[in-house]
């Protein structure tokens, strides 16, 4: 996490930095500064000092040093469990199925999304209590 926040501190300097250029570069050209360019280049630099604070305050108050900060560790020490997943599961497909004729129905008329719900709430309902009934029922 020390490195990810010095990442951060970096970037919040450079955003800092381009925006006073920006500031002064616009000012030079236009007579003033340019408002749209100058809040973006701030705003990312406040974000990165954020971020980089918040990151420096959490490894402080953790006290643990992560994988990615130790010299000595291996590739294997920073893996950690995803979850389980079913292989044989047809829900998701499903799901995605319905999802995209959702937002078929919102881009090209409003009545397509009425036949996407029901296979939405049906396929959300199926791959939750997917383990709940038959074969694979714990």
């Amino acid at each position: 996490m020390r490195a990810n926040a010095i990442l951060f501190w970096i970037l919040a300097v450079f955003f800092a930095l381009t925006a006073a250029i920006y500031v002064v570069w616009s000012i030079a050209a236009y007579g003033t500064p340019e408002p749209a360019g100058t809040v973006a280049l701030t705003l990312s630099g406040v974000l990165g000092a954020f971020i980089a604070f918040y990151l420096g305050r959490v490894r402080s108050a953790q006290g643990a040093e992560l994988p990615e900060d130790r010299l000595d560790a291996n590739i294997d020490d920073g893996d950690a469990e995803l979850g389980f997943f079913s292989p044989w599961s047809w829900w998701p497909i499903i799901m995605a199925g319905g999802a995209a004729l959702a937002f078929l129905g919102l881009a090209i008329g409003f009545w397509i999304s009425f036949l996407a719900i029901p296979i939405v709430v049906i396929a959300l309902v199926g791959w939750v209590l997917e383990y709940y009934r038959g074969n694979f029922a714990r």
